[in-house]
């Protein structure tokens, strides 16, 4: 029998997987701990006093059994090229919504072109890049456009304080990369295109007490998937504090390292978005603290609005086109600090 408080968390006691575990305790509703890797799960388990459930993506019925009675599945797995269609598979048999954190740009637009049309007429709601990178700069964009419903270009800026990145990042990048034969993506005049030569660095004017900041141009995240998917602009730029850039594509950089009870890193984030129509300008911007620890009230506060019926369509969607964009940020409050232009 489903239950309406329990979600499968895949890829539970990844670094991501366990913000994700918490947060659902959080807000009432009762994870089911999944992963292939028994050991970790065990270990989990133990330590939380949760269920788990050991699958992996070469077995469709152990999916189905990890699947079993949830009322929702987040996918916390990457590379998200190798488990986000067959965790889709299982929620599309047992009727659930899906959500996962990918923030790989071939992967989510895989899950688009192949789930759309299937998702839609089973009824389904599918929900890729529910996260800080994908989810956060849609919303954003989105609440900025306002009543809008096209624009000339869309311009999402980072700046992060540094950028540990874990394990599970500099697989799912690798794996990237290798699809990209080595290029970067850019999406311009309304499709994705892939160039080899090294990316611009210039300013970016951060609102205070950040300041303007240098940033590599052209450093692409999963809002070019997932923005263009239901706004109609053209051009959709993303942009990296330099030092961020650095430290990620490091080998030498550390992975992240707790600094409160959380569990959250002294890694801070502003992102800033700005849409741009004719002469008119209108902005966004969040900060926060952890970008991996804030991918969590995302996901979560998504589950909770698709099992609460606080949807606008079924089938494969995007945070801003699925969910109410102001509204959802408002509900972010306590993680995230939101400014839009009245």
């Amino acid at each position: 029998m489903k239950s309406e408080r329990t979600v499968t968390v895949f890829g539970a006691y990844g670094h991501t997987g366990r913000f994700v575990v918490a947060r659902l305790r959080e807000r009432g509703l009762v994870p089911v701990l999944s992963g292939r890797d028994a050991g970790q799960l065990e270990a989990l388990a133990r330590e939380s006093g949760l269920g788990a459930r050991v699958a992996s993506v070469e077995d469709p019925a152990s999916l189905d059994r990890a699947l079993s009675g949830a009322s929702a599945v987040i996918n916390c797995a990457g590379p998200f090229a190798t488990t986000a269609a067959p965790v889709i598979e299982a929620a599309l048999r047992a009727g659930i919504p899906y959500v996962d954190v990918a923030a790989e740009i071939e992967a989510n637009a895989d899950t688009f072109a192949r789930f759309a049309g299937r998702a839609r007429a089973a009824g389904v709601v599918v929900v890729p890049a529910m996260a800080f990178y994908g989810g956060l700069g849609d919303l954003l964009a989105t609440a900025a456009m306002g009543e809008w419903t096209a624009a000339d270009e869309a311009h999402i800026a980072y700046g992060l304080s540094g950028w540990h990145p874990t394990a599970g990042t500099r697989t799912a990048g690798a794996v990237s990369r290798q699809r990209r034969g080595g290029g970067r993506a850019v999406f311009t005049k309304g499709r994705l295109e892939y160039r080899h030569d090294d990316p611009p660095t210039l300013q970016w004017p951060f609102p205070g007490p950040m300041g303007p900041r240098a940033v590599i141009g052209e450093f692409t995240m999963a809002d070019v998937v997932t923005i263009p998917s239901h706004l109609s602009i053209p051009e959709v730029r993303t942009y990296m504090t330099v030092e961020a850039a650095r430290e990620v594509s490091s080998p030498d950089t550390p992975a992240p390292a707790a600094v409160d009870v959380r569990g959250r890193s002294a890694q801070t984030f502003l992102v800033d978005v700005v849409v741009r129509s004719g002469g008119i300008e209108r902005r966004a911007a969040a900060r926060g603290q952890d970008i991996y620890a804030v991918t969590a009230p995302l996901a979560v506060e998504a589950v909770e609005r698709i099992l609460t019926g606080r949807t606008r369509t079924v089938g494969v969607a995007s945070a801003g086109e699925v969910f109410d964009a102001p509204g959802f940020l408002r509900a972010l409050s306590p993680h995230i600090t939101v400014e839009l232009d009245a």
